[in-house]
């Protein structure tokens, strides 16, 4: 299909240039050290958690696995992040979410070292991202939504982005990200939620199609105008009996009624997944060089 945007080829160039990158700090003694922590054995999560060890060792950089029990209190949680904040090694820290009930996930995020809070979600990177200053980190799935945007040549100054969800881990930063007078910026953005009157008609409005409201096959073709650029963010499991693990993946716009439609549309899975991997490594990689000249 001519209209794909091909995530893992995209995510494949900034592992080109992240290697670059890489081996210039090397040359200064700079190893890029990444420490993800997972807490409990959620499958998901401990999937996600080894494609990005996985990405890490790949690209050479330094790599924390760090899994701690379900039953893992607060406090311990907490000397463990502390212990990561002071340790020279680790450029980028990422807690692998959901955490379990007894944690309290906003206290985590704050008792990170802003700068190595390659995720984007500690309240000082927040704040930066809605003031326009590059030395904070973005989170890293808006971060790929823009640059599949930039590297597919889609037109985004000037145009209408509708945004489909208002979570802190995409709507509100993805939308903060692409209104930013800046390259990759200058769009008119409106952040689209369940509640919205007209959802279809505003969502038809839109020039850049953002979906990321966490329900399977949510945008049908009656949401998308002729010509639209549509970027699936959702990532859902659907009882598939005819699949050897009884489900597949799918994402929030339902893909075969929408993409005749679009003039580009990822797909689920292949889209912004792998990117969310690849700006979490560009993030990293950001983190030892400010590290490195402060």
């Amino acid at each position: 299909m001519g209209n794909l945007i091909d995530g893992r080829g995209i995510a494949e160039k900034v592992y080109v240039a992240l290697c670059a990158q890489i081996a210039e700090l090397k040359s200064k003694g700079i190893t890029p050290g990444l420490a993800v922590v997972l807490v409990g054995g959620d499958p998901a999560s401990r999937a996600y958690v080894r494609s990005k060890d996985k990405m890490s060792r790949e690209l050479g950089l330094h790599s924390v696995k760090l899994e701690l029990l379900a039953s893992t209190s607060q406090s311990e949680l907490l000397k463990s992040v502390e212990e990561l904040n002071r340790d020279p090694k680790v450029h980028g820290i990422l807690v692998q979410s959901p955490l379990p009930k007894q944690i309290d996930e906003a206290a985590i995020v704050r008792a990170l070292d802003p700068r190595k809070d390659v995720d984007g979600f500690h309240p000082l990177n927040v704040a930066k991202l809605a003031m326009g200053d590059a030395t904070g980190f973005v989170p890293c799935t808006p971060l790929g939504v823009q640059r599949l945007l930039i590297e597919t040549r889609v037109d985004i100054a000037g145009a209408h982005v509708v945004v489909l969800g208002r979570s802190m881990i995409v709507g509100k930063p993805v939308a903060l990200l692409l209104m930013q007078k800046a390259k990759g910026g200058d769009a008119t953005v409106t952040v689209a939620h369940s509640r919205t009157k007209n959802l279809e008609e505003v969502t038809r409005s839109a020039d850049i199609l953002i979906a990321a409201i966490g329900q399977a096959h949510f945008v049908r073709a009656a949401y998308v105008r002729e010509g639209a650029v549509v970027i699936d963010v959702g990532i859902n499991r659907v009882e598939d009996k005819m699949n050897e693990r009884g489900y597949r993946l799918v994402g929030d716009v339902a893909f075969d009624e929408v993409a005749p439609k679009a003039k580009a549309i990822t797909p689920v899975p292949g889209g912004v997944g792998p990117m969310t991997i690849a700006m979490l490594m560009s993030n990293t990689v950001k983190a030892a060089r400010q590290f490195s000249s402060s």
